[in-house]
């Protein structure tokens, strides 16, 4: 089956849900934190800086 289209799916308004900014906290936590243990404070500021 092909699919093609567009879908317009508003975010509730504009705001995002408790539910999900908790969530993507938690997870922007672990990540940052991997991303320091594997390769340095260094590292990370370069990645947030210029991810390109």
């Amino acid at each position: 089956m092909k699919r093609s289209g567009t879908a317009d799916l508003p975010l509730h308004g504009g705001r995002v849900p408790p539910w999900l900014a908790s969530r993507m906290t938690e997870l922007g936590t672990a990540i940052a934190e991997q991303v320091i243990l594997n390769y340095g404070q260094s590292e990370f500021l370069t990645r947030l800086s210029d991810p390109f």
